[in-house]
């Protein structure tokens, strides 16, 4: 019963099979391949985005802070959701990589309120003596689970470019949030708004690879650049562009994701539905924050289930792909007693 992150997932089939392929030859190094050039083509095709930059990196901290940088002046602020990954969890590597400062906004369920964004960016002014408004950055699926539609999307996107700022988009569970609403990746991007997206592979199932699509080509040099001297243009690329080759093919990549929230959405209900539990926000997708009584705490460590503790009697679930309708019903069965 792993329910603590999607991060924890094994690798699909196809996936492996990609990388298996990607070994049986030499290539050139540094993303100089057919199949890098292949993958990122494909990329844009799915995104009805030809003109965009799109690069792989290894991890999301690198693609949250490359896009930001190269988004970003190192005198501005990019302002972010108070329970951000960027904001939390990721060390001050957007400081690191040249973003000058992040300043938290508010707002129900993980997502920024559109009108206290617009006061922030007010409020913040432009000075000499402090950070510039730089960029504006989002998370869908947000960190609370609950998912931003193409509108919520652009009402931010609106707010942003009154204030003359770029959009990013933090997509570390960009699947998810797509599988959750219908939306096309167009739609939930760049039609919406969006400047930059991290375009989140590793969550979704993936070994170890992520993307940075950025819909403005102008950009492509400097994030080109800015990848290198970070020390994240990895020799032998072609094994990150493998990855994605073998999870975007025939829609992979979304029916994986349809099945991770199809699982979390089982486990919510079946929560909810435990006397003395409830629901901290809406499962739109493939996250539960629940509250459970401490005796179905104490049963579900004593049979070694795996989740975060929020503390307060409050746990975080995450389904991935590789969840289980045994394991979400032993899970609730161990929870009711």
């Amino acid at each position: 019963m792993f329910f603590a992150s999607d991060n924890g997932a094994p690798c699909p089939d196809p996936v492996m099979a990609a990388l298996l392929r990607a070994n049986a030859a030499p290539a050139m190094p540094y993303g100089n391949d057919a199949l890098t050039a292949s993958v990122q083509d494909r990329i844009r095709q799915i995104f009805e985005a030809p003109q965009a930059v799109v690069h792989f990196v290894a991890t999301g901290t690198a693609a949250n802070a490359l896009a930001l940088a190269t988004l970003c002046p190192p005198w501005g602020a990019v302002f972010c959701h108070a329970s951000a990954h960027i904001q939390n969890d990721e060390c001050g590597a957007p400081e690191v990589f040249g973003v000058g400062k992040l300043l938290v906004v508010e707002g129900a369920g993980g997502a920024m309120d559109p009108a206290a964004l617009d006061a922030a960016i007010t409020r913040l002014g432009t000075s000499v003596h402090s950070v510039q408004p730089g960029a504006v950055s989002i998370t869908n699926l947000t960190e609370s689970g609950t998912v931003m539609t193409p509108a919520q999307v652009a009402a931010l996107a609106e707010v942003a470019r009154r204030h003359g700022l770029p959009l990013h988009m933090d997509g570390a569970r960009f699947a998810n949030a797509l599988a959750a609403t219908g939306a096309t990746p167009a739609e939930m991007t760049w039609r919406a708004g969006v400047d930059a997206l991290s375009f989140g592979g590793t969550k979704g199932g993936l070994l170890g690879a992520e993307a940075v699509v950025i819909f403005d080509p102008a950009k492509a040099r400097e994030l080109e650049l800015r990848r290198k001297r970070a020390g994240h243009l990895v020799s032998k690329l072609r094994y990150l562009s493998a990855q994605f080759d073998g999870w975007l093919a025939d829609g992979l990549w979304l029916d994986l994701a349809r099945h991770a929230n199809a699982m979390n959405a089982r486990l919510a209900q079946g929560i909810a539905a435990i006397p003395g539990a409830s629901l901290q926000y809406p499962a739109d997708a493939n996250i539960t924050f629940a509250t459970l009584p401490p005796a179905s705490h104490a049963r579900l460590r004593a049979a070694g289930a795996q989740f975060y503790d929020m503390g307060a009697g409050q746990l975080r679930l995450v389904t991935s792909w590789a969840t289980t309708e045994a394991e979400v019903e032993a899970f609730l069965a161990l929870a009711r007693g």
